[in-house]
């Protein structure tokens, strides 16, 4: 089976694509598709993240639970939405974060492409989802897929930044070796959490002051 994904991942997680949760997946997408169900992103964007990423770039994970299930604003990175598609409250609250914490302006568009393209793996923990049913995807097997790519960034690289925000993410933070990297956690950006400690955590200057003092170039949160 032939995986559409970035030469350097096909080769970093090239035993994953023939293990039997992998080949589950490309079944049930197929299974739905054909009996008409509408799923984002699209085909094309379903590995958008590590396309923009490549592994020999990465420095950041920012790890998001799945794609945003409403028309038009899943494109594969997570938090993240196209250009001309308005931000989503927990997009506007991390970039109140990032305007507490380093000073910048709001950015008035929601495109994190700039991030990825920098060194920052914007990952949904499930690929896909169906429309209007957020988590419908959760349970297909994607959560093997990331794990093994979060356990795999973990033993082969270093010196990798991991954003955990909300109890979700911070499940993986077993997957993670911290003698060898930086894991932040803090509340989720949602407005329902963002006050239970997003706000305040500083995590985009304590991620560039982690990588200078690594020899790492820190990453421009400007959009």
């Amino acid at each position: 089976m032939e995986v559409k994904i970035e030469a350097g991942w096909k080769a970093f997680l090239k035993q994953e694509f023939h293990q039997p949760y992998f080949l589950q997946v490309v079944t049930h997408l197929k299974t739905e598709k054909s009996a008409g169900k509408i799923i984002y992103p699209p085909g094309s964007m379903i590995f958008n993240a590590f396309d923009k990423t490549p592994p020999d770039k990465l420095k950041v994970v920012i790890l998001g639970q799945d794609p945003y299930h409403n028309p038009g604003q899943a494109h594969g990175l997570s938090f993240s939405v196209p250009d001309g598609v308005t931000p989503p409250p927990s997009l506007l609250n991390i970039y109140k974060e990032i305007a507490a914490d380093i000073g910048l302006q709001l950015p008035r568009k929601g495109n994190l492409e700039k991030w990825a393209e920098q060194g920052v793996l914007l990952l949904n923990a499930a690929l896909t989802v169906r429309a209007n049913e957020p988590g419908s995807h959760a349970k297909i097997g994607w959560m093997d897929f990331t794990d093994a790519v979060i356990r795999a960034i973990s033993e082969r690289k270093e010196h990798i930044v991991f954003l955990l925000w909300g109890r979700f993410a911070q499940e993986k933070q077993v997957l993670i070796d911290e003698t060898k990297h930086l894991v932040l956690k803090a509340a989720h950006p949602s407005p329902f959490s963002a006050d239970k400690g997003f706000f305040g955590c500083r995590h985009f200057s304590k991620t560039n002051e982690y990588l200078v003092k690594n020899g790492i170039d820190p990453i421009d949160w400007s959009l």
